[in-house]
């Protein structure tokens, strides 16, 4: 990976490509169309875009507040040896992620770099990939996006326009599917488990011997000192001034409160990001203490700024039909379930769910393209709709193990590039592929 894997923008570049080839021929259509389809497409995650440079830029900030760098070196502690750090760092990436993924990110690769800090002779690839490999559970967690909208009545059925579950899910689930038969059922959770101890031994066990080790370059862990000059000017003071940012503070934490009290626990992307935001201005204490922490992490968001055009422009391509025609997305679900039979289906609707999501980086526009495919197949088939939408699900997180869209802000974090990293990721999900393809085998033969 190291040697062939180019730079993500130039990933991207060889997957439109391919994905531009691909859609003439599955939709019939001409260049021309294609073009027009990937030109149109490429703004339609622009408020995503925004919403994961804030999970970057508002995480970093938060995680460089002096009493929250305590806290991760006292986690970052436990670790004795670097095979410890390797492991520490995957187990609590992977429970981080599975309560938000948005949250496991930003905190996985914070914590890697501080066991880097702490620990001499740590491979810092590996770690990072370790913090990384904990995405993997996310959407079979609490904020995974296809078991919330299966549990929401009107749920979205895409990431911008409102539509009706039934809509959605091709008429094929018309009341709501209970998070207790999807994310808390005891096949999904047994999932989790063995993952869940088995990933972080599997992840040390790939530490290289000390003469095959790559250290972290020592500039990435410099902690920056500003100098304290005391205010004397008005507008310095104002600046300097607790107040302000308490101002700020308790408005915040009101409406947080009302947010959770109307709307239960859930934790959106722009909910997790609205935390970091009144938590970093808590933590800093001062407006300009915040201001500078934000000016510092915001160099990292650049990946995500440049690339993520290019991929809402794939994903255009790939949900590009013309009248009465079919999509690339649906040609290649659909050549899964001609394929398949009650106990493969979902086994088949993971894998294919795998290859979509190569193409379509996004749960939410995963779910667009295939949940109006796969669950009505299900359900001829007599396929629980709530282990479908599951086996969506896991593919969905399963291939960003080598998809560089989703690994982008921890690699901003770390100052590394996904040659670094997906070599390592690569044996995740060899591992995660088996443990949810044999999981999904037995849950058919039930």
């Amino acid at each position: 990976m190291n040697r062939f894997l180019p730079d993500p923008f130039i990933f991207c570049i060889i997957l439109t490509i391919i994905v531009f080839l691909g859609a003439m021929p599955a939709t019939g259509c001409g260049p021309i169309d294609i073009i027009n389809a990937w030109g149109t497409g490429a703004w339609n995650l622009l408020a995503f875009s925004m919403q994961m440079a804030l999970v970057l830029v508002l995480g970093s900030a938060l995680a460089n507040a002096p009493a929250v760098k305590i806290l991760i070196a006292r986690i970052a502690s436990i670790a004795k040896s670097p095979v410890q750090g390797i492991a520490v760092v995957t187990f609590f990436s992977l429970i981080a992620c599975w309560i938000n993924w948005g949250f496991g990110l930003v905190v996985g690769a914070i914590l890697a770099k501080e066991i880097a800090r702490q620990l001499k002779g740590v491979d810092y690839r590996l770690l990072i990939a370790a913090a990384y490999s904990g995405f993997v559970v996310w959407h079979a967690g609490f904020s995974g996006s296809i078991p919330l909208a299966l549990a929401t009545p009107d749920a979205p059925g895409t990431e911008g326009p409102t539509g009706a579950l039934e809509v959605a899910t091709g008429g094929a689930v018309t009341e709501v599917i209970s998070t207790m038969q999807t994310i808390f059922a005891p096949w999904n959770i047994a999932m989790i488990l063995i993952i869940l101890i088995c990933l972080p031994f599997i992840n040390a066990k790939m530490h290289p011997s000390p003469d095959e080790v790559v250290t972290v370059d020592p500039k990435l862990l410099e902690e920056s000192v500003t100098e304290y000059i005391k205010p004397t000017t008005p507008a310095e003071k104002i600046e300097n001034s607790v107040i302000c940012s308490a101002i700020i503070a308790v408005a915040g934490l009101v409406y947080l409160v009302y947010y959770f009290i109307t709307a239960g626990f859930n934790l959106s992307l722009n909910i997790v990001n609205f935390i970091f935001l009144i938590l970093g201005i808590i933590f800093h204490k001062t407006p300009i203490s915040y201001v500078r922490a934000i000016t510092e992490a915001a160099g990292g968001a650049a990946g995500i700024i440049l690339q993520f055009p290019f991929y809402a422009g794939i994903m255009g391509m790939m949900v590009f039909a013309p009248e009465g025609g079919v999509s690339l997305a649906a040609v290649i679900s659909n050549f899964f379930v001609s394929i398949s039979n009650e106990v493969t289906f979902p086994v088949f609707t993971f894998l294919s769910a795998g290859v979509v999501n190569f193409f379509v980086p996004s749960g939410g526009g995963q779910w667009a393209v295939q949940g109006p495919i796969m669950m009505p197949a299900g359900l001829q088939l007599g396929v629980s709709p709530a282990i479908t939408g599951m086996a969506i699900a896991w593919g969905d997180a399963w291939t960003n193990m080598i998809q560089p869209f989703w690994a982008l802000p921890a690699l901003g974090i770390a100052g590394l590039s996904a040659r670094d990293i997906m070599g390592y990721c690569l044996i995740t999900l060899f591992f995660v592929g088996i443990v949810v393809c044999g999981g999904f085998i037995i849950v058919g033969l039930l």
